[in-house]
């Protein structure tokens, strides 16, 4: 008696029947390739806790960009490393900084590229926290939004194609859409952090963008990775606040949160497959190609329409799409 093959076994024999009947998949066109941009460098210069990841100066980020482009990425995100710092974070929002700079440069010789800017201070700020301080070295939400919504302005007058809030405040989604929209950014998406768990997987990150806290950690404003719930409820009161696209963050530790977050928003759901979750692949013993699309297959098949991944170029590659 034969019994009922429910693993599709028989299908899975012949590769062609195997890819059609593939529940989930993985494209170059779902991942977006981070990109760290130096205000004071010339060329690309290796960052050591991420392996195959560089900084760039501004013409060594185009040639990124157009090298994502012709692997047929989704778009670049750009973080910016400037030359100087200080209380404020005061080159986040100006016109000549570096994610400036390299924005209006990559859509001069590359307009088709989709550039997605970070909109933070910790790269800015001399004490490496998210937004200003109080006196007593606590972060002042209200007094960030300002900041941070003359960020994104900035950046949508370079000619960003989406702005992504990463500071966790409260209400800077609300902020930032009607300073865009007030000065004529409104057809400008955000793409929010609204789940973004205080963990340890962004240690590499905060090496190779010079953003460590010179005291303290940030999880007064960053989220309790022991809290689903919580991010649910932050990723509605973004959409409320005119969010286009919610991210979750980090990825492999928050598959779950991929899956509520979309099946509660029923919106466009992006998650980075952060610093430390490259390197702990990057740098392990096992087959790093087939682990990159093992996780990469996971975080879209938890719900993720957008995957930011340092494996993107590398992923393309392998997808041969």
């Amino acid at each position: 008696m034969a019994f009922p093959q429910t693993r599709l076994r028989r299908l899975r024999r012949t590769p062609v029947l195997r890819d059609i009947v593939r529940e989930t998949d993985v494209r170059a066109r779902q991942l977006m390739l981070p990109l760290f941009v130096e205000a004071a460098i010339d060329g690309h210069r290796p960052i050591e806790a991420l392996p195959g990841v560089s900084r760039h100066g501004i013409e060594s980020a185009v040639a990124e960009a157009a090298e994502a482009q012709e692997l047929g990425l989704g778009g670049v995100v750009l973080f910016g490393i400037p030359s100087e710092k200080d209380e404020q974070g005061s080159e986040a929002w100006d016109d000549e900084g570096v994610v400036q700079l390299a924005t209006r440069a990559i859509k001069a010789a590359h307009p088709d590229v989709i550039v997605v800017t970070d909109v933070c201070l910790c790269e800015y700020t001399s004490h490496g926290h998210c937004g200003l301080l109080r006196d007593d070295g606590s972060v002042d939400n209200d007094r960030s939004l300002d900041l941070l919504a003359r960020t994104a302005v900035s950046h949508a007058r370079a000619g960003a194609d989406l702005v992504a809030p990463s500071d966790m405040m409260d209400g800077r989604v609300g902020h930032i859409r009607g300073e865009l929209d007030s000065e004529g950014f409104s057809d400008i998406p955000i793409m929010a952090y609204s789940a973004k768990h205080a963990s340890g997987f962004y240690d590499p990150f905060r090496e190779a963008a010079g953003s460590t806290p010179s005291f303290g950690d940030r999880r007064a404003y960053q989220m309790d990775p022991a809290n689903g719930d919580e991010a649910v409820r932050e990723a509605l009161l973004d959409v409320e606040e005119g969010a286009d696209i919610i991210m979750v963050k980090p990825a492999l530790s928050a598959l779950d949160l991929i899956y509520r977050v979309k099946q509660e928003t029923r919106m466009p759901v992006a998650a980075y497959q952060v610093s430390g979750e490259y390197a702990m692949i990057k740098t392990s013993s096992m087959d790093d190609r087939r682990l990159a699309l093992e996780t990469l297959t996971a975080i879209r098949r938890a719900g993720a329409d957008i995957v930011i991944t340092y494996f993107a170029k590398d992923a393309a590659r392998w997808l041969g799409t």
